[in-house]
């Protein structure tokens, strides 16, 4: 992918299971949500596997180790092995093994995923600020981690520890909705030390880096639900992804997208790897494609026509995208995405 501005959703005359080599899928409202899997993924991974294409999962979720998300994938009926999970901790532990010294110990605020990765590293792990850390870590923890870990973790930033963060999304899928991230978290450390991490996770480029070197892609397609993360990661990267609408980006959210969150292709679900993708094309003063026309309004985005909703939505991105050049389409979205019932 190049890094001109996206004016449109692209297509695809092959399924992109084919046109790709390996799919870097994220999971958390992509392949699961609050540890059931989503509807169409566990058949779809099949698939897309047995056709060839090499699955690679990527989360910035630090919490678990890759070996507790290998199985869990596998228990759902996704086999998979430790060695095709990346996470964010991965990224941050390489990270902080680069600026410091072998062996030095580092103060974690997050689960067992950070302390099995610091430990790949030869760093050492410990859990307060009285330990002589020479970095602190944060990561998500879970609903359980305890405000006192916080509060450790401004001791040893105040005088002067640098600090790493796993990543910062600020919320994260649960089976129950949206629930706060290690993102918000960070923010709390933020506020009342004044200080600001290194950050290693999606969509910034440790995580990339990370990633390149443990799967080898050299065709890689980023398959993601956050707009942000996801699809920025793969913009920074300067690889091609791929959104499904399984998580938390809705389709106002999509059409408002500046360059960097326009994602290559749009789906609804991860049976989007197994098909080709429809070309959009300018038409009619607008943008067609399938049944659809959209066009840009002096103050709203209208669509004219029928069929399949996802064609609707791919030409409602391309009338805003290109509108909205470098910035982000304002027009008022709403009486178009109503039609699509999405």
């Amino acid at each position: 992918m190049s890094q001109s501005v996206r004016t449109r959703p692209e297509g695809s005359g092959q399924a992109l299971s084919e046109a790709y080599d390996t799919a870097l899928l994220d999971l958390d409202g992509v392949v699961y949500a609050g540890g059931s899997a989503i509807a169409y993924a566990v058949e779809s991974l099949a698939t897309a596997r047995a056709g060839g294409m090499h699955l690679a999962y990527v989360t910035n979720n630090a919490l678990r180790t890759p070996g507790t998300v290998a199985d869990h994938l596998t228990e759902l009926g996704i086999p998979t092995g430790a060695d095709d999970v990346i996470t964010s901790a991965q990224a941050v532990a390489r990270l902080i093994s680069e600026q410091v010294p072998a062996g030095a110990r580092v103060l974690v605020i997050g689960g067992e995923g950070l302390r099995v990765a610091l430990r790949e590293r030869g760093l050492a792990p410990v859990e307060s600020a009285e330990d002589d850390p020479a970095a602190v870590v944060q990561g998500y923890g879970g609903p359980e981690l305890q405000w006192a870990r916080f509060a450790e973790a401004c001791y040893a930033i105040a005088r002067g520890v640098p600090w790493y963060a796993s990543n910062t999304d600020l919320t994260i899928p649960s089976a129950r909705g949206i629930a706060p991230g290690n993102g918000a978290a960070v923010e709390v450390v933020r506020i009342a030390t004044g200080a600001e991490p290194q950050v290693a996770g999606k969509p910034l480029p440790p995580m990339h880096r990370e990633t390149i070197l443990r799967t080898g892609a050299r065709r890689p397609l980023v398959v993601g639900d956050r707009l942000d993360t996801d699809i920025e990661g793969a913009f920074n990267g300067e690889v091609d992804s791929l959104l499904v609408l399984t998580g938390v980006t809705d389709g106002a959210q999509l059409l408002a997208a500046p360059p960097q969150h326009r994602p290559t292709y749009v789906d609804a679900d991860l049976r989007g790897l197994l098909t080709g993708q429809p070309e959009v094309v300018e038409a009619d003063g607008g943008f067609r494609c399938g049944g659809w026309t959209a066009t840009a309004g002096a103050d709203r985005l209208e669509l004219d026509g029928d069929g399949e909703a996802l064609d609707g939505l791919r030409s409602l991105c391309a009338a805003a995208w290109a509108v909205a050049g470098e910035g982000v389409c304002e027009l008022d979205a709403g009486k178009a995405l109503a039609r699509l019932e999405l």
